[in-house]
């Protein structure tokens, strides 16, 4: 098995009306799972590496089911935590053409809002891991929580483990003082961080110039002092931003930068007819992952990760199901989709 990649998160039952459905309109809906660190195992485990999802679910039959969708793509669920109540639940009305998606949350009380840090032994976790990645969706759930990410970090740091953090920013879930007191403490941390273009001025108050998101305007060349800044706040070794450029809920333009302290590196932009945006952010860091652990050179690196990122706005749900010959296929430049014989 491939080297060992550590993710910590909450898992939730995504339910959405069929199509482009309202939520006042549906009268069924379509049942997934998914959450942000756990869709970056799932990447990685279509990848080859050995990836491993640590959480708290109950014991019940929803939480099971949880898991069985973890174990179906080659997830390491070994060391997720039985207990609690629920699965927290989001609902999603996909967006069309000027209508942006919708997400409400249904996640107070889950059984990771209940976790204690004796649940989880990170010690034994991390023993010949590699990497360890969190999103900050994780930390804004409540302070406890917070400190399990914390207690994680420490003890990735002292069994010599990478650390990845994807900044992830959700207004729902947190204020940005709040994001912002609670994220400077763990990125201290981290060594290779992630963002999209918002992430940075919401969390950390860094604004790129002649930026705005809200227009699906996005300055390549405002990124690189945002970059720059973030590495002197906090040492990152990396740090790897998404440029999204909404022309609608269905049509963007999609490239991400890298920065590693000395040079910048751009990746190829693409232009995306748009499925399920949805674990778009997490296939990104997925692909970040891998191209770190196998080496590749930074142009290589950041390819690779936009690359992955765009295949997962082709595929419905939250997992990015692609295969490393895939990624590099389009990383490569074969972007036309025709069939393959």
């Amino acid at each position: 098995m491939g080297k060992k990649i550590v993710t910590f998160g909450e898992l939730m039952l995504h339910l959405s009306p069929e199509g482009y459905e309202r939520f006042v309109q549906a009268e069924k809906y379509m049942a997934a799972y998914g959450g942000g660190e756990a869709n970056v195992a799932v990447s990685l485990a279509n990848y080859g590496f050995h990836a491993v999802f640590v959480t708290k679910l109950p014991e019940h039959e929803i939480g099971q089911g949880g898991i069985n969708a973890l174990r179906k793509f080659g997830v390491d669920t070994a060391y997720i935590v039985r207990g609690g109540e629920r699965v927290g639940i989001y609902f999603l009305e996909k967006g069309a053409s000027q209508r942006p998606s919708k997400v409400i949350y249904d996640r107070a009380n889950s059984s990771i809002y209940g976790a204690e840090k004796g649940d989880f032994d990170w010690k034994k976790i991390f023993a010949e891991a590699d990497w360890f990645h969190f999103t900050g969706i994780t930390p804004a759930l409540n302070d406890n929580v917070a400190g399990i990410c914390l207690d994680a970090c420490k003890e990735a740091k002292k069994a010599g483990v990478s650390i990845s953090c994807d900044l992830n920013y959700r207004r729902k879930l947190w204020s940005k003082e709040k994001a912002g007191q609670v994220m400077s403490g763990l990125c201290k941390y981290v060594d290779v961080c992630i963002a999209n273009e918002e992430d940075a001025a919401d969390v950390f108050g860094i604004h790129a110039m002649n930026t705005n998101v809200a227009a699906g305007e996005v300055n390549q060349e405002g990124y690189r002092e945002v970059a720059k800044q973030l590495i002197e706040r906090f040492g990152f070794q990396k740090i790897a931003i998404t440029l999204r450029e909404s022309v609608s809920a269905n049509d963007n333009f999609w490239s991400a930068m890298l920065y590693d302290g000395k040079e910048y590196y751009f990746s190829r932009k693409y232009n995306m007819h748009i499925v399920d945006r949805i674990g778009g952010g997490d296939s990104f860091g997925g692909g970040m992952i891998a191209a770190c652990l196998n080496d590749y050179a930074p142009q290589e690196t950041i390819d690779f990760a936009a690359a992955a990122s765009c295949l997962k706005h082709s595929i419905e749900g939250d997992f990015n199901l692609v295969s490393l010959e895939e990624v590099q296929r389009l990383a490569e430049g074969d972007a036309s989709g025709r069939v393959q014989r």
